[in-house]
């Protein structure tokens, strides 16, 4: 088969840790241009990875190449304004979590998306860890075999950490100054503070409301935020209940997020290592417990010697073939900031009731 030929839109930090590498590096493809504001970090990006051609911005790149697929990893503040330029290139396009600040941006791009030729993915990496992979296959086929009986929670748990893991040593740093871009519309109907409040969980925890997501293979709703912001409790729309486990602890010189999905009989546990580490994907654990006398089974399926952006990479590039993958379609997407919307406001019943209660010395 012949390469798929991808642009790239913006070589920053993100994108050279966390995307550049993973695709100058994929056999199946070539990255044949590159749109970069800064023309220093432009012009050294194009001289280490001998890519043919640079640009000074999207719209020249897309008025000059011919591309198999482009990949966008900008600040989600920008997504709105410029994520439809580049569907409208007739192409894949694979942006940076999350689809963007609001649900209105999220809105407007699962419509653009859905109106054109270009289809929109968003990078949920950990969807794409050879882990996460493995443990919703293992899952789908308890599921539907019944082995373990009918699948009764879902948790995920991501203390922050050291999520660098040092994924930033090898990338290229200029002195040029960061171009001053207008960013998309804080999302309606919420004040400075919500704004902020909103934002910080989208940066932070989105990966994790899109894993639930992935592991319950179905949608699910917010049932309850506790004030202090450490567990956010939830129901799939099959009624099976869940928790986001956010900050239980920290940790300075590593990485603990693990997701576990249980059976009446059994469980299938994942342990995901910091995001930008390199040449490691996570770890699955399956236990299992028929009974009737049958000896319980504890498996830890060997994983191959790849990492979660890697393996995304790849499964753009099959995207690019037209081939099914495990990427985030943005309907998904849009969904997880639906999630997020709801998380911030019964969070903040929760803590206006906590003072209430403070207030009248009330428990």
């Amino acid at each position: 088969m012949s390469k798929i030929r991808i642009g790239f839109v913006g070589v920053g930090g993100m994108g050279q840790a966390a995307h550049l590498r993973n695709y100058v590096t994929n056999p199946e493809c070539e990255v044949v241009a590159i749109a970069e504001l800064r023309p220093k970090m432009r012009e050294a990006i194009q001289r280490r990875y001998g890519i043919a051609n640079a640009y000074a911005d999207h719209r020249e790149m897309l008025a000059k190449e011919r591309l198999d697929g482009i990949v966008a990893p900008q600040p989600y503040g920008l997504h709105g304004k410029l994520v439809p330029d580049l569907l409208a290139a007739g192409v894949p396009v694979l942006t940076e979590k999350p689809i963007g600040r609001s649900i209105e941006v999220a809105e407007a791009l699962v419509k653009a998306s859905a109106a054109g030729k270009g289809r929109l993915f968003i990078g949920y990496h950990k969807r794409s860890d050879p882990a996460s992979t493995h443990a919703k296959r293992t899952i789908a086929a308890l599921q539907a075999s019944g082995e373990l009986g009918k699948m009764t929670y879902v948790r995920v748990c991501m203390p922050p950490g050291d999520w660098v893991a040092n994924g930033f040593v090898h990338n290229i740093n200029t002195d040029d100054a960061y171009p001053s871009t207008p960013g998309d519309a804080d999302p309606v109907g919420m004040d400075a503070a919500t704004t902020a409040e909103h934002e910080s969980f989208v940066n932070y925890y989105i990966h994790q409301v899109n894993l639930l997501r992935f592991l319950y293979g179905e949608g699910y709703e917010v049932r309850y935020a506790d004030p202090a912001g450490v567990v956010m409790h939830v129901a799939s729309a099959s009624g099976v209940p869940g928790v986001l486990e956010m900050a239980p602890f920290n940790t300075t010189v590593d990485w603990q997020e693990h997701a576990l999905v249980c059976f009446e009989r059994g469980w299938v546990r994942i342990d995901l290592p910091a995001p930008l580490a390199a040449h490691r994907c996570g770890t699955v654990t399956i236990f299992k417990d028929p009974g009737n006398g049958v000896a319980p089974t504890t498996t830890v399926p060997t994983m191959p010697w790849d990492h979660a952006m890697a393996a995304q990479a790849a499964n753009f590039i099959r995207a690019c073939r037209g081939e099914a993958t495990d990427l985030c379609r943005p309907e998904d997407a849009r969904d997880d900031m639906l999630v997020a919307k709801r998380y911030i406001a019964l969070r903040q019943a929760a803590r206006a009731q906590l003072a209430g209660r403070s207030a009248t010395g009330k428990g």
